[in-house]
């Protein structure tokens, strides 16, 4: 229900061998680690130094902080609880979040006159798989951040969901949550918002209402978006060109003196670029899944054009999900998320082992079978990372606005693709220029105002959720510009 997908630059890798149950990793916030990452920050935000570590990021721009600094200077006077929802298109996010609770509110507060305690924090959640291909050494400093890991493809963690519901109504630090959960690769596009955040806003309220407690309990909307400082058309002409180049395409370049058209000419290679790896993709679900997509019509019309690729995009999305699900013994319903999420579960049920818990007391035999079941498991999932990476993927994104932005984003979600097909474990991005970031700190919805709708009845509790959950959407919509 809540949950953060493990940041899109390292793409996973199959599973080999039968594993354990995970265990949780309970949240140890530790002030000193916060201080030293701080202080690191603006490294951080500069340069690479893992595969997976954001890079780029020169400016940061924050809007309406003073929203955040009352907010804090509340939770601090025991007046209210709170929780961050913020938009997670890139991997960058966290640190951006960081940046803002760290630089820009206590700088706001000095200027407003308001004293606020340090630390000035939060606790979040991130994905408990994080860990499986970063490192043990992710949990440890997650957990000191003051970290809290959620099982994403479980139908319900709960310890992770107890922790995160005792941490929100009586945690010393406020909560911050994503709820898209995935990273979607897209600034301009909010995915479907799960209801995990709406639903922990209200057994805030709940456990407070129990304990004669008065605060009142609030959701701080906050976008996050980006932009290049510096659109470097050569940058994105050689990633391009590398991707034809991956795909047994003619590499085409484009000299930088043509600006002509340049946009349309940038838009046709990358649209034939998506149309070739569609094929490809029909051609490998058809023959080897035996799932063949209906073969849609080409048309002269730009947008009829987009509209038949976005089609395509979507069977071949299923296709690929259907691969899974058959195996898993799944039912093809849902959403796409909803669909990857039952995926999830399954793969992880495979691969680490509850009713296995001493794998070393196997016989060679038994032993096996279990390796042989976490890999397959594990290589089905696969194509459920293909269609997870591509849900906010649209035809027309791209042709809609053809910002050197939306370029940029639609290429590198390629690059991830084509890097997963390859078996790179850690593929690092390509660069294409200094970025800056924009932080959008919204007005805060009141959780509590909606208590009395939320505990009349089941039907009225999922409804208030519902509603909770898409007024969140809309605020994050609207914040960008």
């Amino acid at each position: 229900m809540l949950r953060n997908t493990p940041w899109r630059a390292a793409l996973p890798h199959s599973i080999q061998l039968a594993q354990p149950p995970l265990e949780f990793i309970p949240q140890r916030f530790n002030p000193v680690v916060l201080f030293i990452t701080q202080r690191l920050l603006p490294v951080l935000l500069r340069f690479r130094t893992r595969p997976w570590l954001p890079t780029g990021i020169t400016q940061i721009e924050t809007v309406n902080v003073e929203a955040l600094v009352k907010l804090y200077q509340q939770f601090q006077a025991g007046k209210i609880r709170f929780l961050m929802a913020f938009r997670h298109s890139e991997v960058d996010d966290p640190f951006s979040m960081m940046y803002l609770l760290s630089h820009a509110v206590p700088k706001v507060a000095r200027h407003m006159g308001i004293l606020l305690q340090y630390p000035i924090h939060s606790h979040f959640l991130y994905d408990r798989g994080m860990t499986l291909w970063a490192g043990d050494w992710l949990g440890w400093f997650f957990s000191r951040l003051g970290g809290l890991p959620i099982h994403r493809g479980k139908r319900l963690d709960r310890v992770g969901m107890k922790t995160a519901r005792d941490l929100f109504a009586n945690g010393k630090l406020p909560m911050s949550v994503a709820p898209e959960g995935a990273t979607n690769g897209h600034s301009e596009i909010v995915s479907p918002l799960e209801p995990g955040v709406a639903h922990l806003g209200f057994w805030c309220v709940e456990d407070l209402v129990k304990a004669n407690r008065t605060e009142e309990v609030l959701i701080a909307p906050i976008g996050i978006q980006y932009s290049y400082i510096n659109p470097s058309w050569a940058k994105l002409d050689w990633l391009l060109g590398k991707l034809e180049a991956d795909c047994g395409l003619s590499v085409q370049h484009i000299g930088q003196s043509t600006l002509i058209d340049r946009e349309k000419v940038f838009y046709e290679r990358l649209f034939c670029l998506g149309e070739y790896i569609l094929s490809q993709m029909e051609q490998f679900y058809a023959r080897f899944y035996h799932k063949s997509t209906p073969t849609a019509t080409q048309t002269d019309s730009s947008a009829n054009r987009n509209q038949v690729l976005e089609t395509r995009l979507q069977a071949v999305l299923d296709r690929s999900l259907q691969a899974a699900e058959q195996y898993f013994g799944l039912e093809s319903q849902g959403t796409v998320i909803e669909r990857c999420r039952r995926i999830e579960s399954a793969g992880w049920d495979d691969i680490y082992r509850k009713d296995l818990p001493n794998l070393h007391a196997l016989s060679p035999l038994e032993r096996g079978l279990a390796d042989w079941i976490a890999e397959e498991a594990s290589l089905r999932t696969l194509h459920m990372r293909l269609a997870e990476s591509f849900v906010a993927v649209t035809g027309t994104y791209v042709h809609e606005k053809p910002t050197f932005e939306r370029f940029a984003e639609t290429s590198l979600i390629l690059f991830d693709l084509i890097a997963r097909i390859k078996g790179e474990k850690n593929p690092a991005r390509p660069r294409l220029g200094w970025r800056k970031a924009r932080v959008t700190v919204g007005e805060p919805i009141s959780v509590t105002q909606r208590w009395s709708t939320y505990q009349t009845s089941r039907q009225a509790a999922r409804k208030a959720v519902d509603d909770l959950t898409q007024d969140l959407q809309l605020a994050l919509e609207k914040m960008i510009s």
